[in-house]
């Protein structure tokens, strides 16, 4: 075990040994630092740091105290070492480090073309493969900037340390993941980012988990694409709908948090207004007509015209054009019943009389054949 010396004004040194000293003088290549020695010792500035250095101003100030090795001894010159002290001492933590599975702070020093370096004593390598979870093609905006990491592979011998930030954000990705799952409920609505679009959806990141909306789910209205309601990087608001916990599968809805075609026309349409509608579809016993988006009413056979129809095609064709009465509406259960007959201004027939005076006389015991046809005679045949 190397045996560190203390400071006094004559002692012999040996290579190997470690010493403390001061730095005295700051040159282009190299420092000078006092020892205690009969001369000072040189640092030359490629044994200051496992990192390139171009500039020794960048590590070293007159007057820092430093602990160094001794690499030659001659009468006329001592050679020291700071980066091989740094490294005994470097390895040590970074093996700790290895064991525990820490997650500690780094700064980056410089990008190569496989993947960043940084320094930690010694130079450490973070692999492209291993900066991130997903695929970095410029590695530009790490420079000298802190990045958290773990460290995956050591080779002392070899002096090698692997790191990985990918390590710890997959770690995080996971952590949140779970929390999300746990703290997840059916009809719950939160706010997600769109992360990717598909031909049948959208899959939603709500907090390191990405749920899927599927297209039916995307918009009240029929959608042909998901692209025509989001693009990637949305903030949009979801339900969910659906949760399989063991599987990580969240099913979510845009258009569960979005007022329904029914809840838009609130207000809007009433008993009594004449509003334009268009025939949606025709049915024995009457015709549907649409007269808002995605909002349609009953139009019943017996309130399509004024005189008897067999089949709501004698009048209306799908597509048609109507306008309409509002007899009643009924939001709570989306029903609004409608009628073109109450429109319609044509006087009274022979058969609507007859109607009007049953309904008159129906409390007063009947009525004579006489009365109803004009015939005398039949009253005599009483």
């Amino acid at each position: 075990m190397v045996e560190e010396m203390k400071d006094m004004p004559d002692f012999e040194i040996n290579r190997g040994q470690i010493v403390t000293g001061t730095v005295v003088k700051i040159e282009d290549k190299q420092a000078l630092i006092d020892i205690g020695y009969k001369t000072e010792a040189i640092l030359p500035i490629s044994e200051v740091s496992s990192m390139h250095l171009d500039d020794l101003n960048e590590s070293l100030q007159v007057n820092d105290e430093i602990r160094v090795k001794v690499k030659k001894v001659t009468d006329e010159e001592v050679v020291v070492s700071k980066k091989d002290v740094d490294a005994e001492a470097a390895w040590d933590r970074i093996v700790q480090k290895f064991e525990s599975g820490e997650v500690f702070e780094v700064m980056v020093k410089d990008k190569v073309k496989g993947g960043l370096v940084v320094d930690i004593g010694i130079r450490g390598f973070i692999p492209a493969s291993l900066v991130e979870s997903h695929f970095v093609e410029d590695f530009s905006s790490y420079l000298n900037k802190p990045i958290t990491v773990k460290v995956v592979e050591i080779d002392r011998e070899k002096n090698r340390v692997i790191l990985s930030h990918k390590a710890v954000v997959e770690a995080e990705m996971s952590a949140k993941k779970s929390e999300t799952l746990e703290s997840l409920e059916v009809g719950q609505v939160i706010e997600g980012t769109v992360q990717r679009l598909t031909d049948f959806g959208a899959f939603v990141d709500i907090g390191g988990v990405d749920g899927l909306v599927h297209i039916s789910e995307m918009a009240h209205s029929r959608v042909e694409k998901p692209s025509d309601v989001v693009t990637e990087g949305d903030r949009v608001k979801v339900k969910v709908l659906g949760l399989d916990l063991d599987n990580e599968k969240v099913k979510l809805s845009i258009k569960e948090t979005q007022p329904g075609p029914w809840e838009t026309i609130e207000g809007k349409i009433q008993p009594g207004d004449v509003i334009e509608g268009t025939v949606k579809r025709l049915v024995t016993f009457g015709a549907f007509v649409e007269v808002a988006p995605q909002v349609e009413g009953l139009l019943h056979i017996s309130q399509i015209a004024n005189r008897h129809i067999a089949t709501p095609s004698e009048v209306l064709s799908e597509g048609q054009e109507v306008k309409v009465k509002v007899l009643d509406v009924h939001l709570d259960d989306k029903k609004i019943s409608l009628s073109m007959r109450a429109l319609e201004s044509s006087e009274p027939t022979r058969q609507d009389d007859d109607q009007a005076l049953l309904d008159e006389y129906s409390d007063q015991g009947g009525f004579s054949v006489s009365e109803l046809t004009g015939d005398e005679s039949s009253d005599d045949s009483k």
